[in-house]
């Protein structure tokens, strides 16, 4: 007798429905169908919108947007010049110089004209007066002025500024 109630536990009757199989094909293909709306929603408001901004103007930033990862290069090595000036005797100013952009292609064209940079940078550098320097407006005027010369020759050279900002990783006057 108790080989026979295993075996009628085993065997389904007639009257018993199987667990989970319409239940669970039910769940698949609300699945499937979720992500088919998902994915075909995603396709139609990224198509959209990126025929809306190239068509209109440039739009703004928006609020907390994260910008593209900053990529710097540095001018290697560092400017060292004679600085204009005083009687006292010779003073030297030696400078390392970075240029971060957020574009590539900048980048590329910073590294393509690196040697034209640097001779525009060590002319400026060259032309300073030691004692205007000294305070940190003097050093932010200087920073001021080196990124416009850097913009002006990759405008002329390239069409665009590529240069976001310069940076003095290194400022010493002796």
């Amino acid at each position: 007798m108790a080989a026979d109630k295993n075996a009628s536990k085993s065997k389904p009757e007639k009257g018993d429905k199987p667990k989970g199989g319409k239940s669970l094909l039910t769940i698949g293909l609300v699945a499937v169908i979720a992500a088919g709306a998902a994915g075909g929603g995603a396709w139609y408001f990224t198509s959209h919108g990126a025929k809306e901004e190239n068509a209109g103007e440039p739009k703004a930033k928006k609020p907390g947007q994260v910008p593209a990862p900053a990529q710097y290069f540095a001018l290697e090595p560092p400017f060292v010049v004679n600085l204009v000036g005083e009687a006292g005797g010779a003073r030297y100013l030696q400078v390392e110089v970075q240029l971060m952009t957020r574009d590539p292609e900048a980048l590329t064209a910073i590294q393509l004209h690196a040697p034209a940079i640097r001779a525009r940078l060590l002319m400026l550098f060259a032309q300073q007066d030691a004692t205007s320097l000294m305070s940190r407006e003097g050093k932010e005027r200087l920073q001021s002025a080196a990124l416009g010369e850097v913009k002006a020759l990759l405008v002329a050279e390239t069409g665009k500024p590529a240069a976001e900002s310069l940076l003095f990783t290194s400022f010493v006057m002796q």
